[in-house]
C-alpha cells in the first residue's frame, strides 16, 4: 500500500471515529441540557450500592408501586432519564441502575457483553426480592432489557424496548462502519467532548475511561441476530423508536410483526390487537427519545396495572 493510500485509509478512521465521538457526544449533551431545562427532577427515596456477579451496581430508587428496572445507553447512567423520571415515577417503583462500568458503578475484570448485563439484571431482582418486575431499556439498555426477556421470560411483566433493534444488521450500514472503526484510541479524543466529564465527574474510577471506551467499541462491534427467539417471545413488549432512529421504521415494524402485530385489522373493539405495541415518535432520533414527554406518556400507559 502506498503512503498515499495509508493516509487515506487513516483519515477515513479519524473521520469516521469523530463522527461516531460526535454521536456520543451530542446524546449526553442533549441529556444534560435537557436536565437543566426541566421543571426540578425528583429525589430518588433511596440510593445504594448492590453487591452482584462481582460487581457494586449502583442503583437509585423513585416511587411506590409496580417495579421498574430502568436500563441507560452506552456512556449513560441514571441520569439519562433525569427529564421523564417524575412522571415515570409517578405511579410505580422506578430502580434505575448504572450498568457495568457505566456512572456510578465501576468496572470489573470482564467483559462487557449483554449476556453478562442481563445476568445483572436478573441478579438485581433478586437482590431486591421481586419475583416478578416490568423492565424499560434504551439503546444498549434496550438490548439487555430485550435478552433478558429471551433468556428469564418468567422474570419479566412486561418490557420497553426503546430504539434498540433485534438484530446488529437493522441498523444503518454507515453507521455500522463508523462502529467498526472505534476502539482504544478514541478515549483520548473523546476526552475533548462533554461526553467525558459527564462520565468523569461521577465515576468511581475516572482512570478507567480507556477501559469503557474499549469495551464498549468490542461490544457494540459483535454481531448479533434474535430473530428467531423473538418469534418465540411471549412477553408483552411496547417497541418505541423515533421516526429517524439509528434504524428505518422498516425494521421496528418487521419486530413488530414477529410478536403478532401488524397481521390483520384489530376489529371495531380491538379485540384482535395483540399484546405488545409498537410507537414510533414523530421528529425524533436515537439521540433524544430517551427524554421525549411523549416517551414517559406512552410508557405508562403501556405499564398500568388494572388502569392505573
Amino acid at each position: 500500500m502506498t503512503t498515499l493510500s495509508l493516509r487515506s485509509t487513516h483519515a477515513k478512521r479519524n473521520n469516521s471515529l469523530q463522527l461516531l465521538s460526535i454521536v456520543i457526544a451530542v446524546l449526553i449533551s442533549a441529556s444534560l441540557h435537557a436536565q437543566s431545562n426541566q421543571p426540578a427532577i425528583p429525589k430518588p427515596v433511596k440510593t445504594g450500592y448492590a453487591p452482584i456477579n462481582g460487581l457494586n451496581m449502583y442503583y437509585e430508587i423513585y416511587g411506590q408501586g409496580q417495579p421498574l428496572i430502568l436500563l441507560h445507553g452506552g456512556f449513560g447512567s441514571t441520569g439519562m432519564f433525569a427529564p421523564i423520571m417524575g412522571v415515570l415515577s409517578e405511579k410505580r417503583q422506578v430502580i434505575a441502575v448504572d450498568m457495568q462500568a457505566h456512572g456510578r458503578t465501576a468496572d470489573i475484570d470482564r467483559p462487557m457483553s449483554v449476556e453478562a448485563m442481563s445476568d445483572d439484571v436478573v441478579a438485581l431482582l433478586k437482590f431486591f426480592r421481586l419475583e416478578k418486575a416490568d423492565i424499560m431499556g434504551y439503546s444498549i439498555g434496550g438490548n439487555v432489557a430485550l435478552y433478558t426477556v429471551i433468556k428469564r421470560p418468567e422474570l419479566v411483566r412486561k418490557a420497553v424496548i426503546v430504539s434498540a433493534p433485534f438484530k446488529r444488521k437493522g441498523e444503518y450500514p454507515d453507521l455500522l462502519a463508523q462502529q467498526d472503526q472505534m476502539g482504544p484510541q478514541a478515549a483520548e479524543f473523546m476526552k475533548q467532548l462533554p461526553v467525558y466529564p459527564a462520565y468523569a465527574k461521577i465515576a468511581p474510577k475516572p482512570d478507567d475511561w480507556p477501559r469503557l471506551v474499549t469495551k464498549m467499541a468490542q461490544l457494540i462491534q459483535k454481531d448479533f441476530d434474535w430473530t428467531a427467539d423473538v418469534r418465540n417471545i411471549k412477553t408483552p413488549l411496547l417497541l418505541i423508536c423515533g421516526d429517524a432512529d439509528m434504524f428505518p421504521p422498516s425494521h421496528a415494524a418487521e419486530f413488530f410483526s414477529m410478536l403478532g402485530g401488524g397481521q390483520k385489522d384489530a376489529g371495531w373493539e380491538g379485540k384482535a390487537r395483540p399484546q405488545s405495541q409498537l410507537a414510533i415518535l414523530p421528529n425524533t432520533t436515537h439521540y433524544n427519545i430517551f427524554m421525549s414527554p411523549a416517551l414517559a406518556t406512552i410508557v405508562n400507559n403501556f405499564l398500568a396495572v388494572n388502569g392505573q
